[in-house]
């Protein structure tokens, strides 16, 4: 039977999706996972405060949410010293992203990031068929230069870098962010996703500007709020950007749950200290447990250590082992990071069953 065309930027896309859920091997092996510390979920778990809050919203979902996210998106802007007026909310940073390719970008149109950068930001501007530029990533970390020196050489649209970084762990100072915006073209959009930002020292981070058009900063709850699930995240940007975003976001796209749990986590902030304290605990752990297997594992600003294995073909093997043990894992496939495996920083509990799991999979039992 015939069918109406897609159009052809879907015909050209490949049937995949960015990530294959956890749900999904434990349903193709046919067993639960017994670790969970691939996709930098936080194993600390949620707020008791916004537990509450959502379970008691979840009274009145029979109504629909406030479409403006009015309470969150002015405790949001009370928080950064900024106007409610600059603050926008998303279904988590992915939503954000993909508005922003939609308001930022024309078919055909350059886009320049990092060879390895987040895949659902590759995802949208594949979507809405834009042409990502990419350069190799420099002793591990974004080249800063190389990424505006591309920008300006392709003419882009938009330059995307995540700060601190995913999938390596990396991370840029004030400074160094500063540097780079002086650097972006003027008819160039700078991205800068700061998903892992609440595990960096506050006074590295680059000062709230709202100032400048050209640059939006997404947020997330999903990481030290423990708030993946939900979908919650926020743009900071100029009031003309935010107020563009509402002629293509979902007005009820952020729901009336999830809005009242990322409010109630927000005024938690003893919460998300603890959260941050035990991730880093977790992260020296982690370090130890490569070194004393004889890898190395890079410095990291995030709640997750990449385990570098010195090839991906010996990095893919021991995931996939580890995989096949029953603990979640992912790795990048990008030339150059594919030897690395991203373990997500989980409980003592969890990190105990890894730890043993790791060791008996390096001494080839």
């Amino acid at each position: 039977m015939s069918r109406p065309p897609y159009s052809e930027i879907v015909e050209n896309l490949p049937s995949v999706t960015p990530f294959v859920g956890p749900e999904t091997i434990e349903r193709q092996q046919g067993k639960p996972f017994r670790v969970r510390i691939g996709a930098n979920e936080s194993a600390f778990g949620v707020s008791p405060r916004a537990a509450a809050a959502m379970s008691e919203a979840a009274r009145g979902v029979a109504w629909y949410c406030d479409p403006e996210g009015y309470e969150l998106r002015a405790e949001l802007a009370a928080m950064h010293g900024v106007d409610i007026e600059n603050v926008t909310l998303g279904a988590g940073i992915d939503d954000l992203l993909g508005l922003i390719v939609r308001m930022y970008m024309d078919p055909g149109d350059a886009v320049a990031a990092s060879l390895g950068c987040y895949p659902t930001f590759v995802y949208h501007v594949d979507g809405f068929g834009g042409r990502l530029e990419t350069v190799p990533y420099r002793n591990d970390r974004n080249d800063l230069t190389a990424l505006t020196d591309l920008a300006a050489k392709q003419k882009a649209s938009i330059l995307y870098l995540s700060n601190p970084d995913n999938p390596t762990g990396s991370y840029y100072g004030s400074n160094a962010i500063s540097d780079l915006l002086d650097r972006v073209p003027t008819d160039c959009l700078f991205i800068l996703d700061e998903a892992y930002l609440d595990f960096v020292p506050p006074d590295t981070i680059l000062p709230i500007d709202v100032e400048d058009p050209r640059l939006i900063r997404v947020r997330t709850f999903s990481k030290a709020h423990g708030m993946a699930g939900a979908r919650v995240g926020y743009a900071i940007a100029h009031r003309d950007v935010i107020r563009t975003f509402d002629k293509v976001r979902l007005h009820f796209g952020v729901s009336l749950v999830a809005q009242a749990g990322a409010l109630a986590s927000l005024r938690d902030p003893e919460f998300v200290a603890s959260v941050v304290k035990a991730v880093e605990a977790g992260r020296e752990d982690y370090h130890v447990l490569a070194g004393d297997a004889g890898i190395s594992s890079l410095p990291s600003q995030t709640n997750f250590v990449a385990f570098d294995f010195g090839t991906g073909e010996r990095a893919g093997a021991v995931m996939n082992t580890l995989i096949e043990r029953g603990v979640f894992l992912r790795k990048p496939a990008a030339p150059g990071l594919d030897r690395l495996v991203r373990v997500t920083v989980g409980t003592p509990g969890d990190r105990a069953v890894f730890s043993e799991l790791f060791r008996d999979v390096m001494n080839g039992a």
